[in-house]
């Protein structure tokens, strides 16, 4: 038989993104749920921030953290961490995307990522950090809540091409 051609390594390395029998993602869709869930992620930081005592706890642990102002000179690298690691999020969310509630998926995807950054990210720092277990529950809660909330905002802005 006659050799068949072997797609180009840049067919192949790109194909991982769109490996659907159907091809019903929305990539433009995908953009801006991933910028929607970072707006949210930052927003409910900035209230769960001021609600809980976070400051307070990260204070008494000053040897680890960056002085605040330190923070403030790199804090562009985290906004742009954040929005790439929202993108990839909804990225997750096109592939794993359902028919039905948007609320009810986002909650259910939110849910699940707010608890595998709270083992994986968290409570895993807690071990390596020389940090009380009272601030690593506080963060815990706090990335939960934050998670939970970027699921169900991008769940409201996702769509797919067609259904």
């Amino acid at each position: 038989g006659a050799a068949r051609a072997r797609p180009s390594k840049a067919t192949r390395s790109s194909a991982w993104l769109s490996q659907r029998k159907d091809d019903s993602m929305n990539y433009s869709r995908i953009a801006l749920a991933g910028l929607g869930g970072t707006v949210a992620y930052f927003a409910l930081g900035f209230l769960l921030f001021a609600l809980l005592p976070l400051a307070d706890e990260v204070r008494q642990f000053a040897a680890v953290y960056r002085p605040e102002e330190s923070m403030k000179r790199v804090a562009p690298v985290g906004m742009v961490a954040m929005l790439v690691s929202m993108m990839a999020l909804a990225a997750l969310y096109a592939f794993a995307f359902r028919d039905g509630s948007s609320v009810a998926q986002g909650v259910r995807f939110g849910f699940l990522v707010g608890v595998f950054a709270a083992g994986s990210f968290v409570l895993h720092n807690y071990v390596s950090l020389n940090i009380g277990l009272r601030l690593a529950l506080l963060q815990a809660v706090a990335y939960f809540v934050q998670l939970l909330g970027s699921g169900v905002v991008i769940a409201l802005i996702y769509r797919p091409t067609k259904l």
